[in-house]
């Protein structure tokens, strides 16, 4: 069976825009809740309590709810009217179409002395011979019971009556006591047919068409065994539904050693500036102009930026880490461009800075010269080392023995030109200068 939990009082708390400690009113119905829990500790501001058509067998852990005003618990399993004297603000309560069958238990709402209307039609006890006088008399604070308006001359009546009609309530219960314990009986020879007939493998379906087609009794029972079949074909529906469904593709992130992907699903044009500021790198996303900015959503993170565009993710790795805490993010009103500017954790350093260009003008009023220094954006340049000799020849050790050879020779060589002897027919002419 459902339990009332947290998820559930916040799908039904969107009125109150999904706040449950402020929450005035709250709708449970048809959840097929068997029992009351958590809204003592957890919605004690409420107002209005609509728990109609479920599966609760007891009243309980109502007693914090200070200021609730209307309680509804009509088509239950509730037996016993109790652990309500803690409702001091109750005004109308409804108990319509449950199986209350001693009556005396209304005379716990004495406690409620702010308890104005009273609804049992539906309920075994109104069939008893006296009831409509038993309640007027028990409860003087009533001002309407199974929506008719109680008149003074009524009570009164009711008053003179009373002896009378509490002994014919007292007999009706005893006689509705003995069809309640023949109902139990019945009800357990029919789940023990049921667990016999499972022994027998039958067919599901079946079993299902036969449960359906079977004659219902009104009892506690019965309510529970159509809420559980009614809820394990629900299951089975959506289990049935949720394979047809194809999957849905979820773009994987990351690698397996956490380093965020490139990806580009919406397919916008961008452009990722981290050269022309030192200080900081620029995303500028080229979304639709008329886009709403609802329908986007920015997750900047220190090594990686993340664009959500109508559901289609934009993630670009990071050149640097950023300071995430000082990153703005914003659009352009002309363009409807977004702008994402993220400051540098350690701001670049120049490596080599552009020519600088002057040019000169003549300023109109003063007949001096000025300059203008212009300076071009800074870029950084890689520049690579060459490691290792030009030529593979240069590391032969087989030559070092064959290079000092040629030039020893070629000295030797010199030397004997420098040592050549003068021929017999020389004659040294004295005009001839010496050569310096």
């Amino acid at each position: 069976m459902v339990r009332i939990t947290m998820e559930l009082l916040r799908k039904r708390s969107e009125h109150n825009e999904g706040e449950i400690s402020t929450m005035e009113e709250i709708s449970l119905h048809q959840e097929s809740i068997d029992k009351i829990e958590l809204l003592d500790k957890v919605c004690r501001n409420l107002k209005i309590l609509l728990l109609q058509y479920n599966i609760i067998a007891k009243i309980e852990n109502l007693n914090m709810l200070k200021k609730l005003e209307y309680l509804n618990l009509a088509l239950n399993n509730i037996e016993v009217i109790e652990n309500l004297q803690g409702l001091e603000s109750l005004k109308k309560l409804d108990l319509t179409v449950n199986f209350i069958g001693d009556l005396r238990s209304v005379k716990s709402l004495r406690y409620n002395e702010n308890l104005e209307l009273l609804t049992l039609t539906g309920n075994p006890c109104t069939d008893y011979e006296g009831y409509r006088e038993y309640v007027i008399s028990t409860l003087p604070q009533l001002k309407e019971l199974d929506m008719v308006e109680i008149l003074r001359s009524e009570r009164i009546k009711a008053l003179q009556v009373y002896a009378r009609a509490k002994g014919d309530v007292i007999r009706g219960y005893e006689n509705y006591k003995k069809i309640r314990q023949e109902q139990i009986r019945r009800h357990r020879e029919k789940e023990a047919l049921k667990i016999t007939e499972i022994n027998e493998n039958e067919d599901e379906e079946a079993e299902n068409e036969r449960f359906w087609k079977q004659k219902s009794e009104h009892t506690p029972e019965d309510r529970i065994a159509i809420a559980e079949r009614t809820l394990k074909m629900e299951e089975k529906k959506q289990a049935s539904s949720d394979v047809k469904k194809p999957r849905k593709f979820v773009p994987k992130l990351f690698n397996n050693e956490g380093k965020p992907y490139n990806m580009n699903y919406p397919k916008v044009p961008f452009k990722l500036n981290d050269e022309e500021d030192p200080d900081n790198i620029i995303l500028d996303v080229s979304v639709y102009r008329y886009l709403d900015t609802s329908y986007m959503d920015v997750d900047v993170q220190p090594t990686y930026v993340r664009v959500t565009i109508k559901g289609k993710i934009l993630q670009l790795t990071l050149p640097c880490e950023i300071l995430v805490d000082k990153s703005t993010a914003k659009r352009n009103v002309t363009t409807g461009s977004l702008v994402i500017t993220m400051p540098r954790l350690h701001p670049s350093m120049t490596l080599c800075v552009n020519d600088i260009t002057t040019r000169r003008r003549e300023s109109p009023k003063k007949k001096r010269n000025t300059i203008t220094v212009k300076k071009r954006a800074f870029e950084s340049r890689r520049e690579y080392l060459e490691i290792g000799p030009a030529r593979i020849d240069e590391l032969d050790f087989s030559k070092i023995i064959e290079n000092s050879k040629t030039k020893v020779d070629r000295k030797r060589t010199v030397h004997r030109a420098e040592e050549k002897v003068a021929s017999a027919d020389f004659v040294d002419d004295p005009d001839v200068p010496p050569l310096e």
